[in-house]
């Protein structure tokens, strides 16, 4: 099941998850207890509590979501756990919150671990930093943070297809100047944040890169568009900056798919970091089945 509170990212998890049961509505109307013996409890927990964007108000802000998670872990007793945030968590400022996180998870018989992952360690073209907490029920000895899978591809190298989409001509000399990874893609909010990418830092760090970060372009440039235009990134390029393949379909206003973009979990993090934790599983598994002299299949 996804609990999900926003009308148009249910939309987008019914469009493309059909056989999942998406949960339209408030995390805290859950009751862990129905759920009882689930493998994996996972959840992006909302980050503008620990964002400088968001003012850092931490467990004073009412967004701030880990509560709820850990309540949820105490009633469901999940097998493993998987929580995100941005890297502003893992600051000296927050330094006793994660320690009560952890020492609630340790209450509860969880052995957790927090990690600073980079996205662009996984292929996705923009740095991303993220501040994981994964834990398992027990022990966690067979679990290994994934490691790296080497260079990621610059902006120019993922885009560049879609640059030419609408027959610009300028598209093979823009893919040059795009010759990096960007900075991280701001979602925003409700309350903070429109279709932009980012503060005036980030807009600049876009610009070192040829692209335009004042909006979001309907559209890929025109075959009209000078040679030296200087582009913006649609929402479906912000996608393929975010890590997203382009079967995905995201509902809603130009605004709300944008939200919902720059603020997901990078597939191909989750992907990484979810697969070693599905080993992890099934190792500890095997092991349980082994030492009753059961079968596994």
């Amino acid at each position: 099941m996804s609990v999900e509170i926003d009308k148009d990212a249910v939309s987008t998890l019914r469009a493309n998850r059909p056989n999942w049961h998406v949960f339209e509505g408030d995390v805290r109307e859950i009751r862990g207890t129905d759920y009882v013996g689930i493998d994996l409890f996972a959840g992006g927990v909302p980050c503008p509590p620990f964002s400088v964007a968001g003012h850092q108000l931490g467990a004073d802000d009412e967004r701030d979501l880990f509560p709820e998670a850990l309540r949820l872990i105490a009633e469901s007793k999940p097998r493993a756990v998987l929580l995100e945030n941005v890297k502003g968590l893992a600051s000296a400022r927050f330094a006793d919150y994660r320690a009560a996180i952890l020492s609630e998870l340790t209450r509860l018989g969880y052995h957790a671990d927090w990690q600073l992952v980079y996205s662009s360690e996984f292929g996705v073209p923009q740095l991303r930093p993220r501040f994981v907490l994964v834990a398992f029920l027990g022990s966690d000895e067979p679990f290994k943070w994934p490691a790296p899978v080497g260079s990621p591809s610059t902006v120019g190298e993922v885009l560049k297809s879609e640059m030419s989409a609408n027959g610009w001509a300028g598209a093979e000399e823009w893919a040059k100047l795009a010759d990096g990874i960007g900075p991280t893609i701001v979602g925003g909010s409700k309350k903070h944040g429109g279709a932009d990418l980012g503060p005036t830092r980030a807009k600049a760090a876009w610009k070192r890169l040829a692209v335009d970060g004042r909006g979001i372009a309907d559209s890929a440039p025109s075959k009209e568009a000078p040679v030296d235009h200087i582009p913006r990134l649609t929402n479906e390029m912000v996608a393929r900056v975010q890590g997203f393949d382009k079967s995905w379909r995201f509902s809603g206003r130009k605004t709300s798919v944008y939200r919902q973009i720059g603020n997901a979990f990078p597939p191909p993090v989750a992907e990484g970091i979810g697969s070693n934790i599905r080993l992890a599983l099934n190792a500890n598994r095997t092991r349980d089945h082994s030492s009753l002299g059961g079968h596994v299949h």
